[in-house]
């Protein structure tokens, strides 16, 4: 608040026109010298301003066309992709440290937004369709959304020991109904995580929401894997490296190779050379990271941030030969 200033004039001071003046340039001149240096100080702050601004778009650049995250101006110096978090938003990190990611899928319902499927019911080992909207606030259906990395909507299907993993693209209906045929092979509770942008009143909405599924029937868990670094599926052999930390963005690598030994011809797939779901033991805490826009010496290079110390499940997409395969491995974060 600004200070108060009491101009009233000294009642003992007798009536001297020249001390007056005097008095009045002293005034002015103390008055012109409190004005410099407010403007000196003012011109000190703004320039600390503009430096802090400056700072901050150098480190975090501006949304994607899509609304969906900033992006990067990638290298192999450690220039990171956007990541999903679970309030919507979407992390980027340029350099070495940065908070952990948070994770998605937790909620039926957030920014406004609620995941309402049909039914949540479904029978071991049978296609069945899975239908489900997504409603704004009022419960009106959305149905127009972004299209990010190919699609309008992401849907992961897991079972709640991490088993079972499903990375699929419903299809929307004029009406706001997204539906897909869904096979559930053993008893258990699933976790479906819907990851999508939606347009709301011209805003667009960057979202991750999740709802259980159940198969009914003696449900078996299976024990997470423990770590490895290498992995075969479908005749090709996948490497990982790296180790996801909290609180400091680590380079996650995936090395892909034919029967052969020599490197696999990787093609894009939804817009990446990979992708990659991190899924958290516990609570299927969803993280989905993209990589590197071109393969890094022959690997597809991620960024990744753990959200917290725990057990991971992390399912690598990518595509050969028009075919999309899947491997997973787990990581332990301490």
């Amino acid at each position: 608040m600004p200070e108060r200033h009491d101009d009233t004039p000294d009642t003992d001071q007798p009536d001297d026109t020249p001390r007056t003046e005097e008095r009045g340039a002293g005034f002015k001149l103390a008055a012109f010298g409190a004005v410099v240096v407010v403007v000196l100080f003012a011109g000190y702050g703004i320039g600390r301003l503009n430096n802090s601004v400056e700072t901050a778009r150098s480190a975090t650049p501006a949304a994607d066309a899509h609304g969906h995250g900033p992006t990067a101006s990638h290298d192999d110096s450690g220039a990171a992709p956007h990541v999903h978090n679970a309030d919507g938003t979407v992390t980027q990190v340029a350099g070495s440290t940065a908070a952990a990611q948070s994770v998605g899928g937790l909620a039926v319902t957030s920014s406004g937004l609620t995941l309402r499927p049909e039914t949540a019911i479904f029978t071991a080992g049978r296609a069945q369709p899975l239908r489900f909207k997504i409603t704004a606030a009022g419960g009106a259906p959305v149905t127009t959304y972004a299209v990010v990395h190919d699609k309008p909507l992401h849907l992961v299907v897991v079972r709640r020991d991490l088993t079972g993993f499903q990375h699929l693209h419903p299809v929307m209906a004029p009406d706001g109904t997204w539906s897909i045929d869904l096979r559930l092979a053993q008893p258990g509770s699933y976790r479906a995580v819907a990851d999508f942008t939606a347009i709301v009143g011209g805003q667009q909405t960057p979202t991750t929401l999740g709802v259980d599924l159940t198969v009914a029937g003696n449900y078996a868990p299976v024990a997470l894997p423990a770590p490895v670094t290498e992995v075969t599926t479908d005749g090709f052999s996948v490497q990982y490296g790296g180790t996801p930390q909290t609180g400091t963005t680590q380079p996650v690598l995936m090395t892909v190779r034919g029967a052969d030994g020599k490197p696999a011809e990787l093609e894009p797939y939804l817009g990446a050379y990979g992708h990659l779901v991190v899924l958290r033991e516990g609570d299927v805490g969803y993280v989905h990271v993209h990589p590197e826009p071109q393969p890094v010496d022959g690997a597809v290079k991620f960024w990744l941030a753990a959200p917290g110390p725990g057990r991971y499940r992390m399912f690598f997409d990518f595509q050969v030969a028009g075919k999309v395969h899947t491997v997973a491995f787990t990581a332990v974060v301490s």
